[in-house]
């Protein structure tokens, strides 16, 4: 994990980050790619865009369980995935659920799926993420 907060974020924003995440979440954002977080918390856009500002990282969107029920889910009477990224038209999610994966799937998202014992974590998805924008890049306009 990336260390606790300092006095007084730390009151606050008792969640830490996956070590790693400050330095790749930059590096995706400093490369033009958007950053955004889709959550199923119900916590609000302030209090996630709080905590990532005080590890340093800048998003461009968050999407949280309210938004997502407004968005997604709505009056639909079948209960749709917890997380639909392609709603958003977001390229590539990553996750650490398996069954965000499945869906990922099902309804034809891309997924990286974290997965907590592997150290090589950031690489692999910096790897992914350079695999898309190439396949992105060639595709006519």
């Amino acid at each position: 994990m990336e260390p606790e907060l300092k006095f007084p974020h730390n009151l606050r924003y008792r969640e830490r980050l996956r070590l790693g995440t400050p330095a790749l979440l930059n590096k995706i954002r400093d490369s033009g790619i958007n950053l955004w977080i889709y959550t199923t918390s119900f916590r609000s856009e302030h209090y996630i865009r709080g905590l990532f500002k005080h590890y340093g990282v800048k998003l461009d969107r968050v999407i949280n369980g309210q938004t997502h029920q407004n968005d997604v889910q709505r009056n639909f009477k079948e209960i749709l995935p917890s997380k639909m990224p392609s709603r958003y038209r977001i390229d590539l999610h990553v996750d650490d659920e398996l069954s965000v994966k499945q869906y990922g799937d099902i309804y034809g998202f891309k997924m990286f799926l974290l997965n907590e014992e592997n150290p090589d974590w950031a690489e692999q998805l910096w790897a992914v993420i350079e695999k898309l924008r190439a396949k992105i890049a060639k595709q006519p306009n």
